[in-house]
C-alpha cells in the first residue's frame, strides 16, 4: 500500500515539475516575443528562440508523459502483487484486478491529455500568432 501510495504522490510532484517549468520556459518565449526590437534582436534570431524554448517544452513535456506511463504501470503491478497476495491469505476474488476499462477513471489519464493539449494549444499559438509577428 506505501508502495501504491508513493506512486500516486509522485504523479503529482512530476505535474508540479511539469507546470513549473513550462511556466518559465513560456514565460521566457513571451519575453522574447515582448522585447526583441527594444533588446535589438534580429527577428530571424528571435523566431528561432522561441522555437527552441518551445522545443525544451516539448522534451519537459515527453519526459512527464513518461515518468507518469511509467508510475502507472508501476502501480498495476503493485495491485496485481496485492491481488495475489490477498487470493493467497484472504481468497480468490476478495481483491478485484484492475482493468483496462477503468482508464478513464485515473487522473493520469487527465493530466496526461492535459499534458498533450497544452503543448499542441502552445504550438499552435505560436505557429499561428507568435512566429508570423515577428518580422
Amino acid at each position: 500500500m506505501q508502495q501504491i501510495n508513493a506512486v500516486n504522490e509522485n504523479a503529482h510532484r512530476f505535474l508540479a515539475i511539469y507546470q513549473t517549468l513550462v511556466t518559465a520556459l513560456i514565460g521566457a518565449a513571451l519575453a522574447l516575443f515582448v522585447g526583441y526590437h527594444k533588446w535589438q534582436i534580429k527577428p530571424a534570431t528571435a523566431r528561432d528562440g522561441v522555437i527552441g524554448l518551445l522545443i525544451l517544452v516539448t522534451v519537459v513535456a515527453a519526459f512527464t508523459i513518461i515518468l507518469i506511463i511509467v508510475g502507472s504501470l508501476a502501480w498495476l503491478d503493485y495491485r496485481h502483487e496485492e491481488c495475489d497476495i490477498t487470493d493467497e491469505l484472504v481468497g480468490v476474488g476478495f481483491r478485484k484486478r484492475p482493468r483496462p476499462t477503468n482508464l478513464f477513471r485515473w487522473y493520469e489519464t487527465y493530466v496526461l491529455l492535459f499534458i498533450l493539449i497544452s503543448v499542441v494549444t502552445m504550438w499552435c499559438l505560436a505557429k499561428f500568432f507568435l512566429l508570423p509577428a515577428m518580422k
